[in-house]
Order: C-alpha cells, then sequence, then structure tokens
C-alpha cells in the first residue's frame, strides 16, 4: 500500500496521475500546506523538507516501509517498482535528462513565476520578467524537443510525460495573459492536448476534491507557505 501525502498543486498531481495509471492501491493523506501541516513533527519525518509530495511504501524494498520524497524521486520509484512507463534501458539518458529539465527548470521557473505574479506583496517588474522569460525559453527548448514527436522520450509514454504535464496543466496561472501560453508552442500544446486526454488524467483531477482544503489566502497561509519571509521562531 502507498500512502499518498497530497496537497492539491502540480507536484503532488504528478504522482497522483503516476498512482492512476500504473493502478497502484493507494491511501490518499491530505496535507493542508495553508494550514502549516507540512511544518508539523509527524511529515517532517516523512520529508525533512517540509513539502508535497510525499509518499510511504508499506511495502518497500525487501518488505520494509520505505518513504520517498520530491515528486522526481517518486516517478521514479514508482516506475522503477511496477516496471511500467520508464522507456526502455536504451531510453534511460535521455529520460534522466529531461525528467532533471523538469525538476531543475520548468518546475522551480514556474513556481517562481507563479508567486511574483500572484503572491507577492510587491510586484517587481524585474522578477516577473525574468520569471516568465525563463519560463517560455524552458518551453521553447521542449517545443522545438518534441517536433515530429508524440513523446518526451522514446516512442511511449513515461514518467518524463507526466512530470512535465503536472506544469504545463498550469501554464495559464505561470504565464498569465489574454490568451493561452501555449497557443506559440504549436509542438507542446499538440502533446499537452494529448496527455491532457488520458483517461488516468480524468481520475488524477479528482484526487482530493472531497477533503476541504483551506481556500482562504491570510496571515496564517502565508507563514504556513513562506516561512522564509518571516523571523525564524527558536523554539
Amino acid at each position: 500500500m502507498i500512502r499518498f501525502y497530497f496537497h492539491p498543486t502540480p507536484n503532488p498531481a504528478k504522482v497522483a496521475l503516476m498512482l492512476e495509471e500504473t493502478s497502484l492501491a493507494y491511501q490518499l493523506v491530505p496535507i493542508d500546506t495553508s494550514k502549516g501541516e507540512q511544518h508539523k513533527p509527524a511529515f517532517r519525518a516523512i520529508n525533512p523538507n517540509g513539502k508535497v509530495p510525499a509518499i510511504v511504501d508499506t511495502d518497500g524494498p525487501g518488505g520494509k516501509e520505505a518513504r520517498v520524497f520530491d515528486s522526481g524521486a517518486i516517478l521514479l520509484y514508482l516506475g522503477e517498482k511496477t516496471g511500467r512507463l520508464i522507456g526502455s534501458p536504451a531510453d534511460r539518458p535521455e529520460l534522466l535528462s529531461w525528467l532533471f529539465f523538469i525538476a531543475t527548470g520548468i518546475g522551480p521557473f514556474s513556481g517562481q513565476a507563479v508567486h511574483f505574479q500572484h503572491a507577492a506583496p510587491e510586484k517587481l517588474g524585474y522578477a516577473v520578467n525574468r520569471y516568465r522569460r525563463e519560463i517560455e525559453r524552458h518551453y521553447e527548448v521542449l517545443d522545438k524537443h518534441l517536433k515530429g514527436r508524440d513523446f518526451i522520450v522514446g516512442k511511449e509514454y513515461s514518467i518524463a510525460d507526466i512530470s512535465a504535464w503536472g506544469w504545463l496543466d498550469r501554464a495559464p496561472r505561470v504565464l498569465p495573459g489574454d490568451t493561452d501560453p501555449l497557443n506559440v508552442f504549436p509542438n507542446l500544446e499538440r502533446w499537452f492536448r494529448a496527455i491532457d486526454s488520458r483517461p488516468a488524467v480524468a481520475k488524477a483531477r479528482a484526487v482530493g476534491k472531497d477533503h476541504a482544503f483551506k481556500k482562504e489566502v491570510d496571515e496564517e497561509t502565508r507563514r504556513a507557505l513562506f516561512p522564509s519571509n518571516y523571523p525564524k521562531i527558536v523554539s
């Protein structure tokens, strides 16, 4: 059984999609990051970095319980556990390269673009421009790569596609404007529409819908989500 620690944000969404694609049995454990539940000792014991997603596999290597945190690591772990969606051995170099491209580029730059456009108390033009431009550059890299390709790696759907889908699904929030930001990246848009039409995506979108996650953005939320903006509490 997989215990899946979840909040409805892009990185946990990737893991939700992977679990639905592989039909692995899992128990959803909601972590309301707007309430600061990710900072509680019980969760920090699972992910010392205090972020979602994280999983605990009660039937890990050697039959022992295993924790895994960070969405890229979880996708790799579940892919190797099931032997699915990780491509062929010949695909491995490309698979790892694109997974890290997403993990170190598209993911964090998207997150910062969202923060400085939607959450920061001051709309700093330099920061907004930098992160928007970097996202556009990363989209362009992926768009060129996808020309003549159906999938990011090899000839089959893989965890690279799942990983990229998690953040590309939020493109209108990452690059808000008058039109769909993917329109200027035709290969990327084609690829995204194909992935987004998969039956497992609809199931992944439904994960956590029956839990009332906090939506109000108040002082508690800001302290929970952006603790580095506040003086450290010494206990």
